[in-house]
Formats: C-alpha cells, structure tokens, sequence
C-alpha cells in the first residue's frame, strides 16, 4: 500500500511538471509573437507606411525606418520605391555596424560563396519592381532615373547609364536627370562624355552646385587622359649611339598612368514614380 501511495506521489508530482513546462513554452511562444510583430502593423496603406519609414530615416531612426519599409513592401510587394529606400536605410544601418566593429546580423552568404548584405537584396528586389513598373508604363521617365540610381547603388554603372540616358531622353530639361548621367559617366572613366550633360543642368540650373563641382572633376579628367609628355632629347641621342653604355643621369620620361575617377552619385531620396499611364512632361 505504501508503495502504490508513493507512486501515485511520484505521478502526480510529474504531472505537474509537464504542465508547468507547456505553460512556460506558451509564454515563451506568445512573447516571441509579440517580439516579432511589426511596430506598424496598425499601418494598412503601403504608401502610408513608405511615408513614415522615409519620415523616421529623415529623423536618423534606422531601425524603425526599416520597420516601416518592410512593412510598405508587406503590403505591396511591387512598391518599388519602398524596396530603394530599405535598401539605403540597411545601408546605413550596415555602416554603423562596420564602424563599431560589429557583425551584421543581415548578412546572408551567396552562392558564390561572399557576404550578400540586405541592403543589396532590397536594391536587387527595387530592380524587379521598378522593371515591373516600366513594362506598363515604359514612358515614365522617373522610373528609369529611379533604376539608374538603384542599378549605382548595386555598382552595375553599365546598366546605370543606359537607364540614365533614357530618363534624359524623356525629359532633357530636368537638371537633376542631367547631373546623374554627367556623375556616372564620370565614374566610368568617360569625362568628355561627361562634360555636356553637366553643362546642360548648369544652363538648366545655375545654383546646381553639384553639377558645378562635377564638371570641374570631368575637364580634370580630360585634361589628364589628353595630356602628352613632352619629348626629352637626351633619349633620342641616346638612341643614335647603340654602341655606348647608357649615361648614369640618364632618365625615363614615360607618363604615369592616370588614376580613374571615384566620384560616386550622393544618396537621394527617390522621386514619386507615375503611376501608369499619366506620363510625367
């Protein structure tokens, strides 16, 4: 009998344990719910929520402008410009982290095998949606600025210019358009390409300052890649006596190779695309 009343002691004892245990993991699983649960939820307008993510990053508020972001693409995963603007804000978030010597925790390996941050995923993913938005509406000359900037963002300068050009070509009279053709030309190297763009949002805009400072780096840049050395007689009567040894004072006179231009395209927040149909003039 004393046996039979210690075990049901020992049964009853476990019981409650286990449900001590199943009433710990509920909480725990309630409190990560809650953990998880965007800030924003309450927000059912994508463009609303694109509005105050772009507010909470004006006010230096990273981590909830990503919050708000994430929840703008949420609810429409086609809002290209909330994909632009996540991507600058775990951009900046990614610096911070870089510079306080932490490892960011929104990094993912690729496949081939380097860190692929988040920001260059929300940037691959403004890529999508702004190719989205210009197959139904392929006039809308902010969308292609608004890719080229996102094609600079993910360092393809190639795709970057021609989607640059485009936007020009819709509308040659917006300085801005003309200083992000000039600014990406000159990061490829190509100044005298870059000279009349820059000249034309000078004439579009003469406060343009940004235009300025980059058509003085693209007539520097020409002016390096156009200057020859001059020629040094002592090579070539040096050259016309085979025979004799050369000279100790002797010297080479090649040109050093100029350095190409890093002058990258400054953050800016990206214009409202139109929607379809009603062609920005």
């Amino acid at each position: 009998m004393k046996r039979v009343l210690i075990f049901v002691v020992f049964v009853s004892l476990m019981s409650a344990c286990s449900s001590c245990t199943r009433n710990e993991a509920n909480s725990t699983d309630a409190n990560a719910n809650v953990a998880v649960e965007s800030p924003f939820a309450h927000i059912t307008d994508a463009k609303a929520a694109l509005a105050e993510g772009t507010r909470l990053l004006d006010e230096n508020d990273t981590q909830m402008a990503i919050a708000a972001f994430k929840r703008a693409v949420e609810l429409d995963p086609d809002l290209a410009d909330a994909w632009f603007q996540l991507g600058i804000a775990y951009s900046l978030l990614e610096m911070q982290m870089a510079r306080s010597g932490e490892v960011t925790e929104t990094a993912t390996n690729t496949k081939e095998g380097r860190v692929k941050p988040n920001s260059e995923k929300a940037f691959e993913k403004a890529v999508e949606a702004y190719k989205k938005l210009l197959k139904t509406n392929s006039d809308d000359d902010v969308a292609h600025f608004n890719l080229a900037r996102t094609y600079a963002k993910l360092n393809k300068d190639d795709s970057a210019e021609e989607a640059f050009k485009q936007a020009v070509k819709l509308k040659p009279d917006d300085t801005e358009y003309q200083t992000e053709l000039g600014a990406i030309l000159i990061k490829l190297a190509r100044y005298s390409e870059a000279i009349e763009p820059l000249k034309k949002a000078l004439a579009l805009d003469e406060s343009n300052s940004r235009a300025l400072d980059l058509l003085d780096d693209a007539e520097a840049g020409r002016q390096r890649l156009n200057y020859v050395a001059p020629k040094n007689a002592n090579i070539s009567s040096a050259n016309t006596n085979s025979n004799s040894s050369m000279s100790p004072n002797s010297s080479s006179n090649s040109a050093p190779k100029p350095s190409g231009s890093n002058t990258k395209p400054k953050a800016v927040e990206p214009k409202e695309s139109n929607p379809p149909g009603n062609m920005s003039n």
